[in-house]
C-alpha cells in the first residue's frame, strides 16, 4: 500500500523518535564533523518528534557529552540477548512512561544519517490522518521502502515473540507476517533509502517538499535558548534499566 498525503490537517498525535546505535562508536561516528547521533537527534526535533529516546551503551558517557543539551532522554539498552527486537521494545518503553500519550514510534536506524526533518514531520502527519492508525508506515524513495519506520504502541508486544537474530527490516517483516499491517509513504527523500555508507554528494537528488505540510517545525536548540550564555548545558535524561 502506497499512501498519498497531502495538505490535509492532522489531529494532534504525539510519535516519538527512537534512534537505535549498537555501539557507542557508531552512535558517534562523524556525519560532515558532526556526531552521528546529534544530526539525527537534530532532524527527529525539527521534524516534531516527541519524545526522542537514543537507545545504546554508553559506558564511558561519551555518548551523553554529544547528546549535552539536546531534548532526548539516552536510554541504557535492553540485554543484547534479545536482539535488535528488544532494543526497538526497549525504546518504545521509555517513549511511553515519558508520556503517557505517545501513540507511536519512529523507529529509526542509527546508520540513516540523511533524513530531512521535512520526512518526520511528513511521516507524522501521515499516521494522524491514515483510517487505520495501527499501521506501520515506512517512507519510500523511487518504489523503495526505507527507514526510519512508524512503529504503533499497539504492537509493541509483538516485539517480544520476535527472534533475537532478526534485523530491522525483518522485524518489520515478521510483524507484517504476524497480521500487522504495512504501507508506505512517498517522500522524495533519498535519506530513507539510502545509509551512512553513502555520502551526501552520491545521493540522488531531493524530490520532497520544500516544508512540512503543516509548517511545522521545533526551533533547535529552543529549550536552552532563554539560558545565559555562562550556564552549563545540561546533559541528557538517562533512563537505566534499574530505573525500571
Amino acid at each position: 500500500m502506497v499512501l498519498a498525503v497531502g495538505l490535509l490537517a492532522s489531529r494532534g498525535v504525539t510519535v516519538a523518535a527512537v534512534i537505535l546505535a549498537a555501539t557507542a562508536e557508531s552512535a558517534l561516528a562523524d556525519v560532515e564533523g558532526q556526531p552521528r547521533v546529534r544530526r539525527i537527534v537534530d532532524a527527529a526535533w525539527s521534524g516534531g518528534a516527541i519524545p526522542i529516546v537514543v537507545v545504546v551503551p554508553d559506558p564511558e558517557g561519551r555518548v551523553a557529552a554529544a547528546l549535552a543539551g539536546a531534548p532526548v532522554t539516552l536510554a541504557e539498552p535492553a540485554s543484547f540477548e534479545g536482539g535488535p527486537a528488544a532494543q526497538v521494545a526497549r525504546g518504545m518503553d521509555v517513549a511511553a512512561a515519558e508520556v503517557h500519550e505517545t501513540e507511536a514510534a519512529i523507529v529509526w536506524p542509527a546508520r540513516y544519517v540523511w533524513i530531512s526533518p521535512e520526512t518526520i514531520t511528513s511521516l507524522i502527519e501521515a499516521h494522524g490522518v491514515i483510517a487505520n492508525r495501527s499501521l506501520v508506515l515506512r517512507p519510500a524513495f523511487d518504489g523503495t521502502a526505507g527507514w526510519p519506520a512508524v512503529l504503533p504502541v499497539a504492537h509493541r508486544e509483538r516485539l517480544d515473540a520476535i527472534a533475537a537474530d532478526r534485523m530491522p527490516d525483518d522485524i518489520l517483516a515478521d510483524l507484517v507476517a504476524s497480521g500487522v499491517a504495512s504501507g508506505m509513504l512517498d517522500v522524495g527523500d533519498p535519506g530513507a533509502a539510502y545509509d551512512a555508507s553513502t555520502p551526501r554528494a552520491n545521493l540522488p537528488p531531493y524530490v520532497g517538499p520544500a516544508k512540512p505540510a503543516s509548517g511545522h517545525a521545533h526551533e533547535w536548540g529552543a529549550a536552552i535558548a532563554d539560558e545565559p550564555d555562562d550556564a552549563p548545558i545540561p546533559g541528557p535524561a538517562i533512563a537505566r534499566l534499574s530505573d525500571d
